[in-house]
């Protein structure tokens, strides 16, 4: 399966996600778990591609390559781009970001690097239940913030 040039027609309320990593091999073992977990996926293959797919589409998970583009986390315009997007959005997106100097699951690091997750190269192989355990925690987190929205909402 060719997954470099993969772009899934998108219907509403399909669970999408926009991948951007340089490596094929990893590429593939990330894009056959998201198949299996029932995603439909953009890849991004540079970061103009992955700029322009953010902007015309709301992703509701975004798995990023710590040096997508040879570029650095800290400087990464695609997490940049995230943080631009109202909160009602940013709220309703989970951002993982894959790489080598990651600890799996390390709360730390992902807010350090304005990301939900952070998941270390070794563990990309289990992306599955590290990527549900992480989406579970986030919509548990949420749960107040959107039920209080919702109490607004009726009254």
């Amino acid at each position: 399966m060719e997954t470099t040039n993969r772009l899934d027609v998108f219907e509403p309320g399909d669970p999408t996600v926009l991948v951007c990593l340089d490596v094929p091999e990893i590429q593939r073992i990330v894009v056959d778990q998201l198949t299996a977990l029932g995603y439909k996926i953009h890849t991004g293959l540079f970061v103009d591609d992955a700029l322009l797919k953010l902007r015309t589409q709301t992703y509701d998970v975004i798995i990023i390559s710590e040096h997508f583009n040879a570029g650095d986390v800290h400087t990464n315009p695609i997490i940049a781009e995230t943080l631009l997007t109202s909160p009602e959005q940013r709220r309703r997106q989970f951002i993982a970001v894959l790489g080598s100097s990651f600890v799996t699951n390390d709360g730390a690091q992902a807010f350090d690097n304005s990301v939900d997750l952070v998941v270390a190269l070794p563990d990309v192989v289990n992306l599955t239940p590290v990527l549900r355990r992480g989406l579970a925690r986030c919509r548990e987190f949420y749960a107040p913030w959107n039920e209080t929205l919702r109490a607004a909402d009726a009254a």
